[in-house]
């Protein structure tokens, strides 16, 4: 059930961050908690194997005279359900910019996509994610055009001299850190931004821009929001002269959030997504108990390519073995794929910059782009590789089945970690590059991110032997399967084995006394692994092995449930 308000924690965390304004903050905290207390379900549901997420945009699929909501829905209801129960709908607020990520009204549903009815239809079958969007918002939002017009919101942004050392800062973009607005007097000023011109950042040192805030996370909890993405969290907290990425003050506003969501439902789920090399990233799980339930697997994604590309999971091997988690109560959600590009910043510290280099120069080759951020020594580093993740991991003069080998390979290991996981939508479908979309519209990223067309999809999928159809099959008959093991459960315990082969990858799975070997070929060659196990039945062949000695093809793998 929810908790109490805890008045003397929260004040103390607010006279930290708000001093003498704590107390008119926590009593508008108060106000909004009230108002929300009968909006909010606080009916318990804990997270367990059956818990899978798409990821998608409100209109990867389309259909002629209909909301694209709506044909989503019928999506989901169609390819998606039972087998993956959560869906996480990419920003579907008004927006200028971004593919969603400029918002300009939080509170509304962008009519090209649908209506709040539409979302609420959706959330009666799925678990909903929602973005929220808050390190920064539109320069086409009321909120910024009244700052300029000096008609209220007089602290909601970030005001800077250009002429101020900000030399310290790191952020994802080779991009101008402050751009030019002019005020309603033509006066120019100069504003953070950390992303781009059209993204103006919130000023969180604002006691009005907390309040703010967390009247927008309660409205999407009260709307059907099960899982809060908090998107670029990172950067939320500026202070000058540092570098204004994971301050203590950033912890200290989720911790917060938190805790005034838990007053109301113990349903909720808070996920950063905080794209930072690892240990930057894991810190946002606080300890255990009052930060992020879940925490963005950024290390996962580029590492599986790595592995794939070397034929060596020593690193994979040697990285997951040092995944540990601060409770019970916490989380990864682990993906592959998704609307941005693939980060190699959290391979910071796990390969080397020459390796990375490696990734971003294969990249190139499979027909992607790389982008690059600015560093501090005046230098540029590869950020994030835009490239379709089956095209990432396969070669160009592969074949269909070895290209669905390697896919699915990658995607087995993902769900096959603690943790939950998120399956971006042309991931499941088997998509390719889209390279017009990056022609159309010079953006790297809308190279993973085409629309479809409801009924050629249909078509595509039902046609045997497809592409497409060999991909969602084999990704279905995996969920199928996964859902009915407890051994999946996203806080059941996890093993990763040395074994004397770099090429094979183990994952031992258990939960409450039920185990699962999960056993992954990366190489191009057959393998063999001496068992010495107990009886254990194949889930995916549905026969009990009793061999010793096991033979697994290139790029293949099996799911192994002890009797």
């Amino acid at each position: 059930m929810a908790r109490l308000l805890e008045k003397n924690n929260i004040i103390k965390i607010l006279k930290g961050l708000y001093g003498n304004r704590a107390d008119w903050v926590y009593i508008n905290i108060e106000k909004f908690v009230n108002e929300y207390k009968s909006k909010i379900s606080n009916e318990k549901e804990s997270l367990s194997e059956k818990d899978i997420m798409l990821i998608t945009y409100g209109d990867n699929v389309q259909k002629e005279g209909e909301s694209h909501l709506k044909t989503l829905k019928e999506f989901v209801d169609t390819y998606c359900l039972p087998e993956i129960n959560s869906t996480h709908i990419l920003p579907f607020y008004p927006y200028t910019s971004d593919d969603g990520f400029s918002i300009t009204d939080y509170f509304a549903v962008d009519s090209n996509l649908g209506t709040w009815d539409d979302i609420s239809r959706l959330s009666k079958r799925s678990n909903l994610m929602f973005d929220a969007v808050v390190n920064h918002m539109s320069k086409s939002s009321q909120w910024f055009r009244s700052y300029l017009a000096e008609e209220g919101y007089r602290d909601f942004f970030i005001a800077v001299d250009p002429k101020t050392d900000l030399s310290k800062v790191i952020r994802p973009r080779a991009l101008p850190l402050l751009s030019k607005y002019k005020d309603k007097n033509g006066k120019e000023k100069h504003i953070w931004t950390t992303f781009s011109e059209d993204q103006v950042d919130l000023n969180y040192a604002s006691p009005e821009v907390f309040i703010a805030i967390l009247e927008i996370l309660l409205f999407y909890i009260s709307k059907g929001a099960k899982y809060i993405r908090l998107d670029a969290i990172a950067f939320l907290w500026k202070t000058i002269g540092t570098t204004c990425i994971n301050l203590n003050e950033t912890h200290d506003v989720i911790k917060l959030y938190r805790k005034i969501i838990e007053s109301l439902t113990c349903n909720a789920v808070l996920i950063t997504e905080t794209n930072v090399p690892h240990l930057e990233n894991i810190s946002y799980f606080g300890n255990g108990y009052n930060e992020a339930h879940m925490v963005y697997n950024f290390t996962l994604s580029p590492l599986l390519v790595y592995s794939i590309m070397t034929e060596n999971i020593e690193v994979l091997t040697k990285w997951a073995q040092s995944l540990k988690l601060p409770s019970d109560k916490v989380c990864f959600f682990n993906f592959t794929a998704s609307h941005d590009g693939i980060g190699v910043r959290p391979l910071q510290n796990i390969i080397s910059d020459s390796e990375i280099a490696k990734l971003a120069l294969r990249t190139e080759k499979h027909g992607g782009q790389v982008s690059y951020k600015n560093n501090e020594d005046g230098t540029q580093s590869p950020y994030e590789l835009n490239c379709n993740y089956m095209d990432l991991l396969s070669n160009k003069s592969d074949n269909d089945e070895i290209r669905v080998n390697k896919m699915m390979l990658t995607q087995s290991v993902m769900l096959a970690m603690p943790g939950v996981p998120g399956i971006y939508f042309h991931s499941l479908i088997g998509s390719r590059n889209y390279f017009r979309g990056v022609e159309d519209s010079g953006n790297k990223r809308r190279i993973n991110r085409e629309k479809l067309k409801f009924e050629n999809l249909t078509k595509e999928l039902a046609a045997s032997g497809s592409l497409r159809n060999k991909i969602y099959t084999s990704y279905k008959q995996l969920l199928k399967i996964r859902i009915k093991e407890k051994a999946f459960n996203p806080f059941g315990n996890a093993k990763y084995f040395d074994v004397n082969n770099n090429k094979i990858f183990i994952i031992k799975r258990e939960y409450k006394k039920e185990i699962i070997f999960a056993i992954y070929n990366f190489s191009n060659n057959l393998e063999q692994i001496n068992a010495r196990a107990p009886k254990v039945f194949d889930l995916l062949n549905e026969k009990e092995l009793v061999d010793t000695i096991w033979e697994i093809k290139p790029h293949s793998f099996c799911w192994l449930k002890v009797k």
